[in-house]
Order: structure tokens, then sequence, then C-alpha cells
């Protein structure tokens, strides 16, 4: 098959983005990738719908199809690490923004930005973890990294509802983990306690500015996906030697706090890059995904989507309404 379906995104010379399910021809997808894949599963993300709502920085060259990561087979590859019929990930690498990405049938990509697909995960299941799940894997090794271990006490993820936070909950959870969840919607309460959570806290509780440089030590470890006023809160909360791993900045991207919490209680805080991780690295967090997530856990988180579906979930994203993970069928 020559032919497949693509959403594709366009800007006129006034400025104005469009966007449809087209038929394109594979000669139309990028001449430098080396690995040509069918498309079976892709993901809706912030960065997605970003570039619905042009953010600047990203698109830079119209047409365009988004999707910042997918999930299928090989059809041919000038690279020796692939062959036709491997189930291969993509996730990162600046695909779906500056190269054309996985809302389509069709992708091309460089070989250096795939992993092979690990045994136990089918390509849905792959991508119903996608960059959010990877993210969330990738943050825990950091807290293992620095010491992290079952017993240690509560575990903090904030904007716990979102895909990163959705995900890191079960998994944490599964591993024996007791964490609390932060979430600014109490609604979803009863959602987040059927991913493990042990306890749900009012992000009330974490926006008021105190102006103590420490407060009582209370959590083991934190992933935030919300920073501003809410990550300066939490650092001051942290137990002796803890790490905090940041993946988000919904709250803002300022950071208002004091050395205090790093020079006389050890806290650490790192950022998590999901988009350029190495590969040995990624290899190891899909591992652990295969082996840790409880995939079952996270049907009723998951919500299923054709193409033509993907724009409406975009503009969702942005404004915080989606609960879980859209997953992407590209077939539908």
């Amino acid at each position: 098959m020559s032919k497949f379906n693509a959403l594709v995104l366009n800007r006129d010379d006034d400025e104005n983005l469009s966007h449809a399910v087209e038929q394109l021809d594979e000669s139309e997808l990028p001449a430098e990738g080396e690995v040509l894949i069918a498309v079976e599963y892709s993901t809706v993300n912030y960065k997605d719908g970003l570039c619905f709502a042009g953010q600047r920085g990203l698109v830079k060259i119209y047409p365009h199809i988004p999707g910042i990561d997918f999930a299928g087979e090989v059809i041919s590859s000038e690279d020796d690490r692939y062959s036709a019929g491997d189930k291969v990930i993509l996730t990162g690498w600046r695909v779906g923004e500056i190269w054309w990405g996985g809302f389509a049938q069709r992708a091309k990509v460089k070989a250096d930005w795939l992993v092979p697909l690990p045994k136990g995960l089918t390509t849905r299941d792959a991508m119903s973890v996608g960059t959010a799940g990877l993210t969330a894997m990738l943050s825990i090794l950091t807290l293992e990294d620095r010491g992290l271990q079952k017993g240690d006490g509560e575990i903090l993820l904030t904007g716990a509802g979102g895909g990163v936070g959705s995900i890191a909950t079960a998994l944490l959870a599964s591993m024996g983990h007791e964490v609390t969840a932060m979430t600014g919607r109490p609604d979803i309460a009863t959602y987040l306690t059927g991913l493990g959570a042990t306890n749900i806290i009012a992000r009330s509780e974490l926006e008021e500015e105190t102006g103590r440089p420490l407060e009582s030590a209370r959590w083991a470890g934190c992933i935030d996906a919300v920073g501003g006023k809410i990550l300066a809160r939490v650092l001051t909360q942290m137990k002796p030697n803890a790490t905090v791993a940041a993946v988000g900045n919904a709250g803002g991207n300022s950071l208002a706090t004091t050395v205090i919490p790093f020079l006389l209680r050890g806290v650490g805080l790192i950022g998590i890059d999901s988009a350029s991780c190495p590969y040995e690295r990624r290899v190891q967090a899909w591992a652990r995904i295969a082996s840790d997530l409880p995939i079952d856990k996270l049907n009723d988180a998951v919500t299923v989507v054709g193409l033509a579906d993907v724009p409406g979930h975009c503009a969702d994203i942005l404004k915080g309404r989606i609960q879980g993970r859209v997953l992407v069928d590209v077939n539908s």
C-alpha cells in the first residue's frame, strides 16, 4: 500500500490553521528517515495540543503531521538493527513537531529514535502508556537511583490526574509504595484510588506560601508535574536525602525557593527529559513498564479515538479536561 491516511495540519499565508484527514503517498514521507513503519497506535499529548493551537517554536514547516509518539510494525529498514515485521516504539526526538509524527498510518524516522517493543506489551499497550508512561518510569528510576526503597514513606504525585500522574500512580502502587496523589479535581478521587493511590490531597493544601524555608519532613519522594509555587512548597517538605523528579510546569516556570532544603536535608531536584533520553535508558524504562505496570488497571483510564477525533481532544488537553490517556487508533 503506497497510499495512507494522515491527519494533516496546515497554516495559510494569513496564519490561519486548518486540519483534515487526507490521503498521502509514501513517497511524500521524509527522505531522511531510515525506517518505514506501519503505525498502529498513537496518543494525544499536551505538546500535540500546542501544535494544533499554533504554538510558536514547535511546528516550523507546513503541511505537517503531528503526533509525538507512536507504535507499529516495521515495513522496511535501511538500518541493520530493524527488519520487516519488527514491532517498535517511538517517543520524543521532536517527532510530531519538526518531523512528521504519528497521526498517520505511515511514518518514516531515524533508527536511532526507535526502541523494540518489549515482550509482554502490545503496540496498543505501549501507546496506552506512551510518552507519559515513559516519563513516569524514568522518574521512578531516578528516585530509585537516589536510594528510594519500598517502605521509605509517602511518595507525592502532583497533577496526579494527568497522563504521567495516572501511570506513575499505578506503577508505584504495584511496586508497594504508599502513593499520595495531589489533584485540583476532587471529582477524580475515586479514579485515582482505583489506580492505587493511598491518599488524596487537594491542590489547595500545597498552594499556600508559608515563607518558611523548611517544614515538617513528609515526602520520601515526589514526581512533580506542576512546578511553580507548589514545587517550591513541596521542596520544604521533603525528607532528608529525598528527591523530586520534575516533569512539568503546568503551574508556571518560575521557582521561588531557597537553598535551605538542599543544604540542610540533601534534597535532590532532578529534571526528567524523556524526549532525548539515551537508548539504553529508554530500553531499561520500557522493560520495567512491561514487568511492573498492571496494564489492566489502565483500561478505565484510556479513551480510544480515531484520527478525525484527535483535534477536539487536543483542544481539551490544553484546557485540563483530559483524564488519563487518549489512545489514537490510526486505522479507525
